[in-house]
């Protein structure tokens, strides 16, 4: 048996349980699928935002997984007060124009417990538009304010359902509240999604955006 085969055996119990012992730094670098019964998620790429004007993902949108996943961290503004958007492409990112239906909703609270609520926000859905989909608004450009969350991208590959997208991010809004932004929709095209795109809807911005599929 090998000092590996040995190592590992000698931290699992009669029930066939690790101990916490079996789980080090070391025994977990550089795994980059999790799973969890039959689903597993998978690290695609990752990009960093440096004063950008926008991000796009071109490649790893395809019929690989049917959900896809991106993380969205310490997404920063260069300009305050401004929204976080994204778009569509079926052309490989030639265009982001694909025809959007939206909804969305936030709760928000601010830092003096002066104001709290939840709201339908119709200024920031969609229908029947090709303009980039707010996913949150009122971003502050403050030393400590960004926004962080995540979009979901469902079976982007296929050519005979429309596009459904499912987004919640964490903002620390211009005004100093504390807003979470829920937007849904769907990209009315019985066409392949193979890129996207995210940016502000004015000026750069800092930050990290994960790309992962979702089995």
């Amino acid at each position: 048996m090998s000092a590996i085969a040995r190592s590992s055996a000698n931290n699992i119990t009669t029930a066939g349980v690790f101990t916490a012992d079996a789980i080090t730094n070391a025994s977990v670098t550089g795994i980059t699928v999790l799973a969890n019964a039959e689903d597993g998620i998978t690290l695609i790429s990752s990009q960093t935002a440096s004063n950008s004007a926008s991000i796009s993902f071109t490649s790893g949108l395809d019929s690989t997984y049917k959900a896809y996943k991106f993380v969205l961290s310490n997404i920063q503004p260069r300009t305050n007060n401004v929204n976080f958007t994204f778009n569509l492409s079926t052309d490989t990112g030639s265009n982001y124009n694909v025809t959007k239906t939206s909804t969305a909703f936030v709760t928000y609270h601010r830092e003096a417990d002066d104001d709290a609520g939840l709201s339908y926000d119709g200024g920031f859905d969609l229908a029947q538009n090709t303009s980039f989909q707010p996913l949150c608004w009122y971003t502050g450009s403050d030393a400590d304010q960004a926004n962080s969350g995540s979009l979901e991208l469902y079976n982007p590959s296929s050519t005979t359902y429309v596009k459904h997208f499912i987004s919640r991010i964490s903002v620390t809004a211009e005004n100093d509240q504390s807003v979470c932004a829920f937007v849904a929709g769907y990209g009315n095209t019985t066409s392949a999604i193979n890129a996207i795109r995210f940016q502000m809807s004015s000026g750069n911005f800092d930050g990290k955006i994960y790309l992962y599929g979702i089995k």
